[in-house]
């Protein structure tokens, strides 16, 4: 087995954007839609609308400061090293030229602020992009941007000097040489191998001073940045008070920068209700606990009175509106006076309650002033599956694992009750919205209890297979290793789902869904809360930055595959294989026990297919099943920490719909910091529940993700960032195929027909789109839940109040000729700051039309290079 300290292989990042700075607004989406088979057709599926208080620049105020809350002040400036995270690529995105932006799509468009224009120019025999840059474009040292600090970039990062401590290098490495074109303003880039994500390169883009040599490529960007240009540029980074100040920057071509001053204060999740109710925030991620107590508190605010249940004692929620009838009157120890000390604890018991009471209340009336900005977060969270060994190395267990999930309720469930639309992914490489997307999850199949009963009897797993004692077997786990897995359960807690714990199971299910029978529907307890820390790349070498400005977060050298459904002539023999890491369509099985061998004590046992129809139903097994005297038991790792309540109430529903299949799982509670190095990381769990960020680059960032695994020359697996240790050597292929594929319509063919077969594998179930929610003054403008667009960080400010009322909002000069950078132009102009823009499906981003408007023709993604 591989044991990995961490990730292994490249584990390079571009930033991810969920962990950068989003909310936005509560839409109803319509149902995913497949994309057609006309390449040139953008999915149909809406991308989630932006929630940022647009308003037409004319209408923000000029001045002020805006303090916004990051977790960590962070480490490294330089977004290309290893523990770059989420602040490193906020103040990039507002120090730092980004070439490519994305728009509200997800799409990288041409930033006009830095290149008047950027194509290929050549494909044969070598691929050459031209960049035309601003001519107005200069460093704030007064240096214009120019080919030095290419070359720079590029040798940096190009893997060839291993005095660059660089996280990742995916793209350079294909660069054959740098040249300065016709003039200084142009730039000639030609490649060794032609590279479809070349729009990911140079994003950001760092002076030549940084980049020019290792020791200030590693500690000459750490604290301070030697030229900036942008529009604004660093002032201090003050670690004492953990904050971060950036102000205008006087050399700043564009629009002018209406804010004079951000400043990024360091606030973990769990103090950000204290700082927001005393104003010390005027925008903060949070989480939905927090979501809720200002929805609650700006309720209270309108005359509506306190609401009960909503206090101390609601856990995460705060003090309870209404003190209990023991709390509240005399305890009966005290009424006797047989008990002084008992009488005194029960007082003290009172005092606390109303401290706690009254600091609520105060904190109620803070967060009154503050809206909540939310949409769906440009990430998904999945479910992962370790084929390494045990039962999960075997196809058939893992498609009957993903068919026993009812996706759509375990996504309703995070996303209804924050009024969210609760469409489960349909692909691993795109989000809805994006123009890659397509809907490829027929390649493994929907929810259906029989057939997943049908899979696990022909891998051989039985009722009556299984031995009385609990050993069990674990994936990913070696045999020798079962004693300090139990010395672990005992330390860290663990559940057990089968059924010689009904009791214990009734009781999760009545604490985690009251209102469920089973069926995985939402309830009050299912509501979202942030689970941030375990986005693949939170705090993981390489992976700790957000998703850039860029879209990109390249992880390692890629070829990308592409994806649509898999014809018979498709699928190699190594895909046809019953069992192991291959494999594309799993045999169809033998029948499933028949409903009359039901055990009547099996029916408390939390079932997706309550709701199923006929044909999809089947009775719950009468007991785990076995094979060769061994139960089939899955370890379920799960977080412990206070901001993983969701992964652990959608980790108890996908248990009970095991169960429901006669697949036992262990749940097992681990520490958040241990989480994901110490167990998804190196392979220690069999079932998991962790998120991958969107991205504008598929063929770049997907391969490392899932491609399959290859022995290392210690004899380790190398896995890169495939931690399910799940893949095929066509997917692979494929990938390789899509980065090297220069015509767009093509490579998507290619990206697609990878996403169908990495569905088809059954490594990685998506489960749900994350939520996204902010806390901001009504005041801020064009700020909030960005979703998949860049920030313009020029156009964010304050509201004039002096100028309020109906408006059109406009783009700025420097947003005229792309669509993702201008902010909610099409919002209703009658919107309050307090309500969520309701966009249609065309307003939530036209990616033609006007994200060009340049004479060197089309710029925006798909169309700068067709010549």
């Amino acid at each position: 087995m591989s044991q990995v300290g961490a990730p292994r292989g490249r584990t390079c990042s571009r930033t991810i954007r969920s962990v950068a700075l989003l909310t936005s607004g509560v839409l109803a989406l319509p149902v995913l839609a497949a994309c057609t088979s006309d390449g040139d057709e953008r999915s149909k599926a809406p991308a989630a609308a932006q929630d940022v208080g647009p308003a037409a620049r004319d209408r923000i105020a000029d001045g002020g400061t805006l303090r916004w809350a990051v977790d960590t002040v962070p480490t490294t400036l330089n977004t290309f090293q290893a523990d770059a995270d989420a602040a490193t690529s906020r103040i990039a995105g507002a120090v730092l030229p980004s070439l490519f932006t994305l728009d509200k799509t997800g799409r990288p468009q041409r930033n006009p602020d830095y290149l008047e224009s950027a194509k290929i120019i050549e494909r044969e025999p070598k691929q050459i992009v031209l960049y035309k840059l601003n001519q107005q474009a200069v460093w704030s040292d007064g240096r214009e941007l120019g080919a030095a600090d290419f070359v720079a970039q590029w040798r940096a990062l190009s893997g060839k000097d291993s005095a660059y401590w660089t996280a990742r290098n995916a793209g350079y490495e294909r660069i054959q040489k740098i040249e300065r074109g016709a003039n200084d303003l142009e730039v000639r880039v030609t490649f060794n191998k032609p590279y479809a994500d070349w729009r990911a390169l140079f994003s950001p883009l760092y002076p030549k001073d940084v980049m020019g040599a290792p020791n200030s490529f590693n500690d000459g960007a750490r604290a301070k940045l030697k030229a900036t240009a942008g529009p604004f540029q660093l002032k201090e980074m003050d670690r004492a008070d953990r904050e971060i100040t950036l102000v205008r920057n006087p050399r700043w071509w564009g629009a002018r920068p209406k804010l004079d001053t951000i400043v990024l204060s360091a606030v973990p999740r769990d103090k950000r209700a204290a700082a927001l109710a005393a104003g010390t925030l005027d925008l903060a991620e949070i989480d939905s606990p927090v979501a809720e107590r200002i929805t609650q508190a700006r309720h209270n605010k309108g005359g509506a009175g306190p609401q009960t249940g909503a206090g101390p004692a609601s856990g995460a929620r705060g003090p309870v509106a209404a003190t209990t009838a023991a709390s509240a009157s005399p305890s009966s120890a005290e009424e006797d006076g047989s008990d002084e000390e008992k009488a005194e604890a029960a007082r003290e018991s009172r005092e606390k309650k109303t401290r706690a009471l009254a600091k609520y209340a105060k904190e109620q009336r803070g967060l009154g002033g503050y809206v909540v900005r939310k949409s769906l977060e440009p990430a998904f969270t999945q479910l992962a599956l370790n084929g390494e060994t045990g039962p999960l190395a075997d196809e058939r267990v893992r498609r009957a694992v993903a068919r026993a999930l009812d996706r759509k309720k375990l996504a309703e469930a995070v996303l209804k009750p924050l009024g969210l639309p609760a469409n489960p992914p349909g692909s691993h490489l795109a989000l809805a919205g994006q123009h890659a997307y397509a809907d490829s999850s027929d390649a493994l199949g929907d929810q259906n209890t029989r057939e997943a009963q049908a899979l696990l009897a022909d891998a051989g797993w039985t009722p009556g297979g299984a031995v009385k004692k609990d050993d069990g077997t674990k994936a990913g786990s070696e045999a020798d290793a079962d004693k300090k897995k139990d010395k672990e359960k005992d330390e860290n807690g663990s559940e057990t789902s089968g059924t010689d714990k009904k009791k214990e199971e009734k009781k999760e299910e009545k604490e985690a869904d009251p209102k469920d029978s089973g069926s995985g529907s939402a309830s009050d307890s299912d509501s979202a809360s942030d689970e941030g820390a375990y986005i693949v790349g939170d705090n993981k070498p390489g992976r700790g930055a957000p998703l850039s400005e860029t879209g990109s977060r390249v992880i390692a050298p890629a070829a990308v595959g592409q994806a649509r459904w898999l014809d018979d002539a498709d699928v190699n023999a190594q895909d046809r294989q019953p069992g192991g890491m291959a494999g594309a369509y799993a045999p169809g099985g033998t029948a499933a026990p028949s409903a009359g061998s039901a055990s009547p004590s099996t029916t408390s046992s939390a079932s997706t297919s309550a709701s199923a129809s006929p044909s999809t139903s089947a009775s719950p097994l009468p007991g785990p099943l076995g094979k060769n005297g061994k139960p089939l038991t899955l370890r379920f790792v799960l977080p412990s920490g206070p901001g993983s309540e969701q992964l652990r109430t959608v980790g108890q529903k996908i248990a009970r719909m095991l169960d429901r299949i006669g697949i036992r799982t262990e749940i097992t509670k681990v520490a958040d910091a241990n989480y994901f190095k110490d167990h998804v990381a190196s392979g220690d769990y069999d079932l998991a529940l962790y998120s991958w960020p969107a991205t504008a680059y598929p063929a770049t960032d997907g391969r490392p993700i899932y491609a399959k695994p290859v022995p290392a020359s210690d004899g380790s697996l190398l896995v890169e960032q495939n931690y399910t240790r799940v893949g095929t050597d066509h997917i692979n292929q494929l990938f390789d195929q899509a980065a090297s594929e220069l015509d767009e319509k093509a490579a998507r063919d290619l990206l697609r027909r990878a996403d169908a077969r990495i569905w088809a594998a059954a490594g990685s179930i998506p489960l749900y789109q994350r939520p996204q929610l902010v806390a901001a003054k009504p005041a801020v403008a064009n700020a909030g839940a960005f979703a998949f667009a860049a920030p313009r960080y020029e156009d964010i400010g304050f509201k004039d109040p002096a100028k309020s009322g109906p408006e059109q909002p406009q783009k700025s000069a420097g947003a005229k000729e792309t669509a993702g950078a201008t902010q909610s132009s099409e919002a209703s102009p009658k919107e309050s700051p307090e309500a969520s823009p309701k966009e249609s499906a065309d307003g939530t981003g036209n990616d033609s039309g006007n994200d060009t408007g340049n004479d060197s023709g089309n710029e925006s993604a798909g169309e700068s290079d067709e010549q």
